[in-house]
């Protein structure tokens, strides 16, 4: 899904669109076969009678209680989470219902530096941080993906940045 075009200025391009890691999803994915591999178990163990039904559903909503805070709430929060770089500005936007966003022109970027475990790097991961000019202090993106690619590309659109406004 592409970056809404209306929240970019006339002149301005998405040069990439992330979403936190891949690896964000895999707990939740892993809790959401538990939760439903033991909530069928559970609902065939269930006696037969009058009450089987009154019980099945009792399960159902327990499992859907969990399902929606192990499962759905983590899902969205990847969702509804943006690290966009342009060719004018770095844009991070966050949250489900209360949104969160920050905006830095690359002109603001003094520094970018990367940090990575072993397991990271063996996944194309990392943390980036995006050290500012100003009183906002550093962006922390972490769980980017391809984080060494796009430290290298926020670097590389600094210095075009700089060298355009060397020019104007």
């Amino acid at each position: 899904m592409p970056y809404p075009d209306k929240l970019l200025a006339d002149d301005e391009e998405v040069v990439v669109h992330l979403h936190p890691h891949w690896t964000t999803l895999f707990w939740p994915v892993v809790w959401f076969l538990v939760v439903v591999g033991a909530g069928s178990y559970t609902a065939a163990l269930v006696p037969a009678g009058r009450q089987q039904g009154v019980l099945r559903m009792a399960l159902l909503a327990v499992a859907v209680v969990v399902l929606a805070v192990l499962v759905a709430r983590p899902v969205l929060r990847w969702r509804t989470t943006h690290t966009v770089v342009t060719t004018s500005r770095l844009l991070v936007r966050t949250g489900v219902l209360t949104r969160r966003g920050r905006d830095v022109p690359l002109s603001r970027i003094t520094d970018v530096s990367s940090r990575q475990t072993l397991w990271q790097r063996l996944l194309r991961s990392g943390t980036l941080t995006v050290e500012t000019a100003g009183e906002g202090g550093a962006v922390v993106l972490e769980r980017l993906p391809a984080c060494d690619d796009v430290q290298q590309l926020l670097v590389q659109l600094v210095e075009e940045d700089a060298d355009r406004s060397a020019v104007v």
